[in-house]
């Protein structure tokens, strides 16, 4: 593998490398020859076949025509009717990256056009879907990627010569181990070390949202968490609970990759930067920059799903829909080349609901599951979620009717686009008042990474936002954007309002709370996780007194506001889809994991697994590791 560069070049038609270079695991042959640029594709397949790496043929700085010059070719080439939103120049990789409100229409049929313009200009067209709902996160994260970054690519390329560099599997001792550094018989701070004799793969590294102290935060300390040794970063989703203290890391000097999806990147440079914000409103010095968390974006290293890729000379990294949140994976590792075969779930759904399709369930090659147990306990089985749905709008009509309002805590990625989703269709059928519904928080910017992504989506939503009909910007939700604008939804009249926290630990939802409380006309429907010891747990528990700081004063304050709590809008498995996942996930792995879930959930789902399939299954602790081979 130390000679495939050289390989690539031998097999080509001499003369024609201008030179070769790492992205990643692809590898990009650039070409001064503009013949080559237009009639190369099929000595690149063929050399393709021989190698079995994925090659892209690009061009050399010197063909690429000048940037003005081109950008009015490709407004000549490209239909109006794509709505081209902003042209972006990576003169560093010489790509360009056309945004569209309708890139289907920008492609052409089977890609003409984007051919046309690699032929004419000599860069490599990229075509990326607008968000219907501008959004700064998104604009300011492919600034940071594409804008004259020659880093980027130096760091790309760095990669790339790690991945391939010579490794010998006849001369490796063959052993794997994972090690749980958080999310060990709890929910939060999930994080899990993958060793083999070359490889450290660290996967996800969140905040235990409800913590307190260090308990907040994964062992990090343990002595084989050494920074320098780690090869790779994989991130599950955007969650904090999972993704929360990456920025962290690259503060304290990793300067590794981090793979996930693009939405996955987009949600969870936006949700960090959040937390920074929520740390200085508490009055508190947070753990990370935005400069981290930039760092973070710089580093990262998107995949879609079903796309493979080799991250380190041993492991290579398939992302498969988790049905989660929006771009949510359940990450497979293939270890040693088809050595072992090892699956983390991360977070699951495994039935569809309105926002996603349910999770995969086939894999080509399975030895090892690692599954969350969330909901893994005899007792946790959600109502049907035609029953949920009803139930949730009969409480918005009783609340509504009494003159008012109904405030919906929500996740800011996940939970409330489903909610929205759900108000968007029982408004149009008459099922519910056509009351105003305000998003506030950060749901409103994340509705805006969910319209640029739509092919994360469900077939069903999918198919509306294709059709100009976007759900996320129908005209019932309107945006809470200030403490002004928040002041009169407050003094209003009826409404429903989502707003994050959803596990009510700060955010415009505490803020809300505090306001309605003590009304009895009002209304709070809570159906996220609730960790222990939380104000949501003890609301959950019966309690109906709270203490509010209020301007550094204990402020008490009494719940006399409607209130109901439900499970049937969770974006985790119930038992029952654990134990169906279980019976229809092929292969059927040799060994399963459980992880993030409650001691007792975890331990009785592993029991159950045990006696009905007879698989070895394993409820690690946390700094406990078990070996996979």
């Amino acid at each position: 593998m130390t000679d495939i560069l050289k390989t690539i070049e031998d097999k080509l038609p001499r003369g024609v490398v201008d030179s070769t270079i790492f992205e990643g695991s692809n590898i990009i042959v650039y070409t001064a020859d503009a013949s080559f640029i237009k009639n190369g594709d099929s000595a690149i397949k063929e050399t393709v076949n021989t190698i079995k790496k994925r090659i892209e043929l690009r061009s050399a700085k010197g063909l690429l025509r000048e940037q003005d010059e081109t950008e009015k070719k490709i407004r000549e080439i490209i239909p109006v009717e794509s709505e081209i939103t902003q042209i972006i120049f990576d003169p560093q990789r010489s790509i360009v990256i056309i945004e569209a409100k309708k890139p289907g229409i920008a492609i052409g049929k089977a890609g003409v056009l984007l051919k046309e313009i690699k032929n004419t200009t000599f860069w490599t067209p990229q075509i990326q879907r607008s968000p219907a709902i501008k959004s700064k996160i998104t604009d300011k994260i492919r600034e940071v990627l594409y804008q004259d970054n020659s880093y980027r690519k130096k760091f790309l390329n760095s990669i790339g010569e790690k991945i391939y560099k010579e490794w010998n599997p006849d001369k490796m001792e063959e052993w794997i181990r994972i090690t749980a550094l958080g999310a060990g018989r709890q929910v939060g701070r999930s994080c899990f070390l993958l060793q083999t004799p070359i490889s450290k793969i660290l996967i996800d590294c969140g905040i235990d949202v409800g913590g307190q102290g260090k308990n907040k935060y994964p062992y990090l300390e343990a002595p084989e968490m050494d920074l320098s040794t780690i090869d790779a970063i994989v991130l599950s989703h955007s969650h904090l609970d999972h993704s929360g203290l990456i920025p962290y890391l690259y503060k304290m000097g990793y300067k590794g990759p981090v793979y996930m999806t693009a939405p996955t990147r987009d949600v969870s440079a936006l949700m960090a930067l959040d937390f920074i914000g929520v740390a200085y409103k508490q009055a508190a010095t947070p753990l990370f920059k935005s400069s981290d968390v930039r760092n973070m974006v710089k580093h990262s290293i998107t995949l879609n799903y079903n796309e493979v890729s080799d991250i380190t000379p041993d492991v290579r990294l398939t992302f498969y829909n988790a049905g989660h949140t929006l771009g949510s994976a359940m990450i497979h590792l293939n270890i040693g080349n088809g050595l072992h075969n090892y699956l983390y779930s991360g977070d699951i759904k495994f039935s569809k609901t309105r926002a996603l399709d349910g999770a995969t369930s086939y894999f080509p090659r399975l030895e090892t599951f690692q599954i969350e147990a969330t909901y893994g306990g005899k007792d946790n089985n959600f109502p049907p979620r035609k029953e949920a749905e009803q139930t949730l709008l009969d409480f918005i009509n009783e609340v509504i009717k009494g003159g008012g309002k109904v405030l919906l805590p929500e996740l800011g990625t996940g939970h409330a686009q489903e909610k929205m989703l759900i108000l968007v269709d029982a408004m149009k059928n008459g099922k519910v008042p056509k009351v105003p519904v305000y998003i506030d928080g950060m749901i409103w910017d994340i509705n805006a990474i969910h319209t640029a992504y739509p092919d994360f989506l469900s077939n069903a939503v999918r198919s509306q936002i294709f059709a100009g009909n976007n759900p996320f910007t129908n005209e019932i939700f309107k945006h809470v954007g200030s403490p002004l604008e928040r002041k009169k939804v407050i003094e209003g009249g009826p409404c429903i309002i989502l707003a994050t926290s959803g596990m009510l630990v700060g955010g415009s939802s505490v803020e809300y709370l505090r306001e309605f409380a003590d009304n009895p006309n009002n209304g709070m429907c809570l159906s996220c996780y609730q960790p222990p010891g939380g104000l949501g747990r003890q609301l959950q528990d019966g309690i109906r007194s709270v203490t509010f700081n209020v301007n550094g004063k204990e402020e008490k304050t009494e719940i006399k506001m409607k209130f109901m709590s439900m499970e049937g809008f969770s974006g985790h498995c119930s038992r029952n889809e654990l134990i169906a996942l279980m019976n229809q996930i092929q292969p059927k792995p040799k060994k399963v994991i459980i992880n993030h879930g409650e001691v007792s959930r975890t331990l009785d789902l592993a029991s159950t697994i045990y006696k009905t399939h007879r698989i070895e299954t394993v409820v690690p602790k946390n700094l406990e590791t078990v070996r996979l081979r």
